[in-house]
């Protein structure tokens, strides 16, 4: 049986859906010295998944810098608090990479924030809002592709925090490092299903309510 996802989905009926959590290690960064140990590490993997969190603000011209990097691969996620450590020469070296695959989401804004920190030279990035329309999806956001893709929600409770709080909660931790590796996810269920053609799209004119497959 094909899997069916939908050009679509009602950003509502998300919250019915069972939670997607990270189900890795995940490593906090502060000391500039540690960046290096843990870019090391991470570009000793085949893939990563990137997302950036920054304190939000809530008058008119106020803007904050963005204030965490989160990468992961399949296990672990290294959360770099920005506020902390800096864009230091190690950072910068992950960000510029060619050799390793790396995934985000409307990642051009990332850059442009990571840019105000440290200017750099942009390493190969693919970003999901680029490839999922060869799927006939029109849908844009990282919550609604993952719950057309896999009929579970990334919570969104974490986004307005304080992502400058000199410790982040455990709860902050787990909503960072989820969006990095859910990239990971999604970007290789597209693939998997641009090269099998074991999908069925079925189009709607408003959004639907994702049916959840029978595993």
């Amino acid at each position: 049986m094909k899997k069916r996802i939908y050009n679509k989905v009602d950003k509502n009926s998300i919250q019915s859906m069972p939670r997607a959590v990270f189900p890795g290690r995940i490593v906090t960064i502060i000391s500039p010295d540690d960046t290096k140990k843990a870019v090391d590490y991470l570009l000793s993997s085949d893939i990563l998944g990137f997302d950036t969190e920054t304190k939000p603000v809530f008058r008119r011209g106020q803007h904050s810098k963005v204030a965490l990097l989160q990468v992961a691969n399949r296990d672990a996620c290294i959360l770099f608090r920005l506020n902390y450590t800096g864009m230091t020469s190690d950072i910068i070296r992950l960000l510029e990479d060619n050799t390793v695959k790396k995934i985000g989401l409307s990642w051009h804004d990332d850059i442009l924030s990571l840019q105000r920190r440290k200017p750099f030279q942009v390493g190969s990035f693919i970003d999901l809002q680029d490839i999922v329309g060869d799927l006939g999806i029109e849908d844009r956001s990282l919550q609604k592709l993952y719950a057309n893709l896999f009929q579970e929600k990334i919570s969104k409770n974490q986004r307005l925090t304080n992502w400058e709080a000199d410790v982040l909660k455990d709860s902050q931790k787990q909503y960072a490092a989820t969006d990095a590796w859910t990239c990971i996810k999604l970007y290789e269920e597209i693939e998997r299903l641009k090269r099998t053609g074991d999908y069925e799209l079925i189009k709607v004119d408003k959004p639907i309510v994702p049916v959840i497959e029978e595993q």
